[in-house]
């Protein structure tokens, strides 16, 4: 894949219900496990443990209201999630054009270039 991908980062993001729980925090600016899983279709417990992936991972960050913790999106560390998916994306991209291509030359019968058969 492209260098600097942080798996912990993308095992996080990539559960729906983790997703879901960064789009909740990011419009409503920050949430508690409790008023999170009003949201959905899951316990509360179940938005706790979500919630400490996400913490791992330093998508987001814990902070004492109280006896209660809200969490707020760490905007360092979102803006790394969104620069590799966007590095990645563009990986993609780029490999799914010089498939195109070699599958076009071959429908067409002319061989495909040494080009297209980099690595894809």
């Amino acid at each position: 894949m492209t260098a600097g991908v942080d798996d912990e980062l993308w095992a996080a993001i990539g559960d729906p219900t983790r997703r879901r729980l960064l789009d909740l925090l990011l419009a409503d600016g920050s949430g508690t496990a409790t008023s999170l899983s009003g949201h959905l279709p899951v316990t509360r417990q179940a938005v706790a443990k979500h919630l400490g992936v996400l913490e791992r991972a330093a998508l987001v960050l814990p902070r004492k209201d109280g006896r209660e913790v809200r969490y707020v999106v760490d905007e360092v560390q979102f803006s790394r999630a969104v620069e590799q998916l966007t590095s990645v994306g563009a990986a993609w991209d780029a490999r799914l054009r010089r498939i195109k291509t070699i599958a076009e030359s071959i429908q067409a019968g002319r061989p495909a270039n040494r080009t297209d058969r980099g690595s894809a």
